[in-house]
């Protein structure tokens, strides 16, 4: 059984400038990482419910958020500062599975589109085809629990951290039915990784110079977060941009192509897992 990589925490703010473009420096918690510099990932938003953080997401234009479907299963209410929204639509895909975590994407429409500034840009999509190899490196960010049962202190800050993709072979080997629509990370030693309050959140890629979004946070293994040689699961976002696209008839996303990964099919379940759901509508 797997753990929802969401859940309720307080208020938190994320802040994101225009078009899918320019990189941006990274700091070096998520577990195992640091506090990211103010505008560092100028897409990551912060979905909330009655002002208690739950869930991690990213801005992909000025009124469209992507995140998991996990977190919105859930009432969506208002944003906070710098930029405070409603939720006008909430989209989950109709096929996400709640056991296996199957197609755990979903799209948040806001009531009306934020301004773009230097601390709130889109992040580039990973386009269909892209491919994520074994021992490619990527950072992730998130608001979530820094270790087992621990929780982000105050003033509670963005954490990012390096990690890498293994190859689906090696993530089923663990889980048992993972599928071609995800995409894992992990350390052989452990100590680094995605955690509890992290779902929805990105994992990110560099590609000539912009950030593309190569997964969304889904589920970590239900004995804990980072723990050695035990892989943590995303949503692989570019087999999802017919889906996306689908939605828009303007304005639509960037989509960048990226990468390499290898595929496989689904087996017999080997390790629980848990998704990384806390509750919660979003800060920018």
């Amino acid at each position: 059984q797997r753990l929802l990589a969401s859940g309720p925490k307080p208020p938190l703010s994320s802040r994101a400038e225009s078009g899918c473009l320019a990189s941006y420096q990274r700091s070096q918690t998520i577990v195992g990482g640091g506090t990211a510099a103010a505008g560092a990932w100028p897409w990551h938003v912060s979905i909330e419910i009655n002002g208690f953080y739950t869930c991690g997401g990213t801005l992909i234009n000025n009124q469209w958020i992507l995140t998991a479907a996990q977190c919105v299963t859930l009432q969506l209410s208002k944003k906070r500062e710098p930029q405070s929204r409603s939720v006008f639509r909430k989209i989950p895909h109709p096929q996400y599975s709640t056991t296996t975590f199957d197609n755990d994407i979903a799209l948040l429409q806001l009531s009306s589109p934020v301004t773009f500034t230097d601390y709130i840009r889109p992040v580039c999509l990973a386009k269909s085809g892209s491919t994520f190899d074994a021992e490619t490196s990527c950072w992730i960010t998130g608001w979530g629990d820094i270790g087992n049962n621990v929780s982000l202190p105050d003033p509670k800050r963005l954490q990012e951290v390096n990690v890498t993709v293994v190859s689906n072979i090696e993530c089923d080997r663990v889980y048992g039915d993972v599928t071609s629509n995800h995409i894992c990370t992990s350390s052989s030693r452990g100590g680094t990784g995605i955690c509890v309050g992290d779902g929805g959140g990105p994992l990110l890629k560099k590609t000539d110079n912009k950030w593309v979004q190569a997964g969304v946070m889904s589920f970590v293994a239900f004995q804990g977060c980072a723990l050695p040689n035990i892989p943590e699961g995303y949503t692989r976002v570019s087999n999802y941009q017919s889906w996306i696209s689908s939605h828009f008839s303007s304005n639509p996303p960037g989509f960048v192509y990226s990468g390499a990964a290898h595929l496989v099919s689904l087996s017999v379940p080997l390790l629980l897992y848990i998704s990384l759901l806390l509750l919660s509508v979003f800060n920018l």
